[in-house]
């Protein structure tokens, strides 16, 4: 699966898991507020997952005192300080996969580039089952960052807080600096979307120029949809959203600033114990764009490429003896 259809399919995934969110729970227009039916108010959802979120919006919003908006705020973030452990730490993972796969480049590169190049089914295999054996030889498991356990933990709080944030009796004709929480609100979704313009800009850097080019469709991409769905959602869900984003923005900061330089030194300091193991490229299959002789010096250069010395990623490179 190449960048562009991953980055493709996570905002695929993005896209459905808002409309997902937006129809767990039964509703209907009245007086041209969206509100939840009675079917709707008596289904497992919002029963089991949604009244016990308002609930906790009640007790800021009236016990409190509040106001519906703050009630929202504090609930927001109360809520995802206590999941950000469990994005942590699928952000690790991922990163882990990330950046291992980076610094193994000259060793997965001519294997990509055959399998780019394979003319027949017979060839594509060799060159699969070569990069594969490539990956399992350095401990690279492109499936391992893609977990589901951790997000399956975070989806009922989100179900919760986004309708909790929709449909709680109340908040439709509540108001928040006088922004009305049951109507769209063009500055909250505005709003929305530069936090998570800014959460995918900070995951943007230090990556290299090559990536970054081909990242530019990610980072607008969702923002924008952030954008559209807050634009067309009630204020109190734009404001969930909002909020949100802020946490998203912290998260990508820590994986950023401090996960990813940690995972880099890890990284470097395991394959100066253990050198990368080098996977022959299928000799039964000849590339179009590559002579036999080319790709034997293309091996070479990646076998010289991938080890590392003690001064750092990459440096000094050694030739290795045959």
């Amino acid at each position: 699966m190449n960048k562009l259809t991953r980055r493709l399919s996570l905002a695929g995934i993005t896209g459905a898991a808002l409309l997902f969110l937006a129809g767990c729970v039964q509703t209907h227009m009245v007086n041209g507020v969206r509100v939840p039916t009675e079917a709707g108010m008596n289904g497992f959802t919002y029963r089991f997952i949604v009244t016990p979120m308002s609930d906790f919006v009640d007790l800021f919003a009236h016990n409190l005192h509040m106001g519906y908006g703050w009630g929202i705020i504090l609930v927001t973030l109360i809520i995802r300080l206590i999941i950000l452990p469990l994005g942590l730490y699928q952000a690790h993972k991922a990163t882990y996969t990330q950046e291992k796969t980076a610094y193994l480049k000259p060793v997965f590169e001519p294997l990509n580039q055959r399998l780019k190049e394979a003319q027949t089914p017979e060839a594509k295999m060799a060159a699969q089952q070569a990069l594969m054996q490539a990956q399992k030889d350095n401990g690279v498991n492109m499936f391992a960052s893609l977990g589901c356990l951790p997000m399956l933990i975070q989806w009922p709080f989100f179900i919760a807080l986004y309708n909790a944030a929709a449909y709680t009796q109340g908040i439709t004709t509540a108001s928040f600096f006088g922004i009305n929480l049951g109507h769209p609100s063009v500055l909250l979704a505005v709003i929305s979307g530069i936090f998570y313009l800014i959460q995918t800009y900070i995951s943007t850097i230090g990556m290299p120029e090559e990536q970054k080019r081909t990242s530019r469709m990610m980072l607008i991409m969702s923002p924008a949809m952030i954008f559209v769905f807050s634009l067309i959602s009630p204020a109190g869900v734009s404001l969930y959203w909002a909020v949100g984003g802020i946490v998203m923005v912290l998260q990508q900061v820590i994986v950023t600033f401090i996960i990813k330089p940690r995972l880099r030194k890890r990284i470097e300091k395991e394959f100066e114990l253990n050198p990368p193991k080098m996977v022959d490229l299928p000799k039964d299959v000849t590339p179009a764009a590559a002579t036999a002789q080319g790709l034997d010096n293309l091996i070479s250069s990646a076998r010289k490429d991938v080890t590392p010395s003690a001064g750092g990623r990459n440096a000094g490179k050694q030739n290795r003896k045959n």
